[in-house]
């Protein structure tokens, strides 16, 4: 894929490529990248031998074991200058943000990663603009969260098409790879019109080529799984918080199990509790530089663990951070005692320093 592809050409290649690749891999914690033997390499976006790749589910496509979460929160460490109230305030049109961004993506494209997130305005034009000419070796997955259902007045179907195509729009996108709608964090307060309403929207994107696969995101796993087996043919892909704290529940009262019945592809957000596993504040000259990266590659070595899991995404500030989850993908899989006890007084801590705005997490121990 590239910039001048079409949206007829996406429809076809879509359909081609969910039929093609009709099995799994079969991971666990012992193995590492994929297996040569069962799928071509030469068909996975960006391949590096170096980097693991999953299956996203029905999809059929074929994702890097970490990917490139939107969010650049503390980037101020890196490119100086104070923090604006919210995150997503930050100045999209500094130069040396700008770099910064580029850069990062530059160098996940390097390790091989092959999918990036953006689930805001900002986050969306940054990412359109740092991957512009070289679409194809990144996936780009979509939510433009203020013009969805979080939000009343885009919660009818007309509305959310509306949305995209302003968004997409705004960004200079012919398309997205992924658009997953974005739910209230408690996504049961939606009626079950307004999420018919979504996936009416989520539909039409797909036909039309605006969107390769689609989804949705979500906090709350009881209601996402009933949409799972409600919208079945929509729900393609879903968002949900997985951290370094969470297990998966196998049996059939567990979200795996629909998504298993389903076959839907899964990311996890928020693998390092939006930072709180971390003692120092993410500078270069923090004196706990070392133990937050160890701290990080434990964590995701602990996630990937997990083969349902397609991918967890951490918002990367740096290009040194990109290395860092990249040599954790190559990491021994399994963490002996030590690396145990140490993740688990790390998150103990992390869960007792959560801040009152993601008190939710700990609704995700057990998945």
């Amino acid at each position: 894929m590239n910039d001048k592809i079409t949206r007829r050409q996406f429809i076809r290649d879509s359909a081609v490529t969910g039929a093609a690749i009709g099995a799994g891999i079969s991971l666990s914690c012992r193995t590492h990248p994929v297996d040569a033997r069962k799928v071509d390499t030469g068909k996975i976006l960006n391949y590096n031998s170096d980097m693991e790749y999953r299956r996203c589910g029905r999809t059929g496509l074929m994702i890097s074991a970490v990917c490139l979460g939107g969010h650049w929160k503390r980037l101020v460490k890196i490119i100086g200058g104070n923090e604006p109230e919210g995150w997503m305030t930050t100045d999209i049109d500094r130069n040396d943000f700008q770099k910064n961004r580029y850069d990062v993506v530059n160098r996940s494209i390097d390790r091989g990663i092959n999918y990036v997130d953006a689930c805001c305005r900002e986050e969306i034009l940054a990412y359109a603009k740092a991957l512009k000419g070289r679409r194809d070796k990144m996936f780009f997955g979509y939510s433009w969260h203020i013009k969805e259902s979080r939000f009343e007045e885009w919660r009818s179907a007309k509305k959310l098409k509306q949305g995209l195509d302003e968004g997409m729009k705004e960004a200079g996108l012919d398309y997205v790879d992924i658009w997953r709608i974005s739910l209230l964090v408690d996504s049961s307060r939606h009626t079950e019109a307004e999420v018919e309403e979504a996936t009416k929207a989520l539909d039409w994107a797909k036909k039309t080529g605006r969107a390769r696969f689609i989804g949705f995101s979500s906090h709350n796993r009881p209601n996402l799984k009933e949409i799972i087996e409600k919208y079945s043919e929509q729900v393609e892909v879903i968002l949900t918080p997985y951290t370094a704290n969470s297990k998966l529940i196998t049996d059939e009262s567990g979200l795996w199990a629909t998504l298993r019945k389903y076959d839907v592809g899964w990311f996890g957000i928020k693998p390092f509790a939006s930072n709180s596993l971390f003692k120092g504040d993410s500078s270069p000259d923090s004196p706990y530089y070392e133990k937050d990266n160890n701290l990080a590659r434990l964590a995701i070595r602990y996630i990937l663990c997990n083969p349902a899991i397609t991918a967890p995404m951490p918002g990367l500030i740096s290009v040194q951070q990109v290395d860092n989850v990249a040599r954790a993908v190559k990491e021994r899989r399994e963490l002996d005692s030590k690396e145990k006890a140490e993740l688990d007084r790390a998150m103990q801590s992390a869960w007792a320093s959560l801040p009152s705005n993601y008190q939710w997490l700990k609704d995700w121990e057990y998945v």
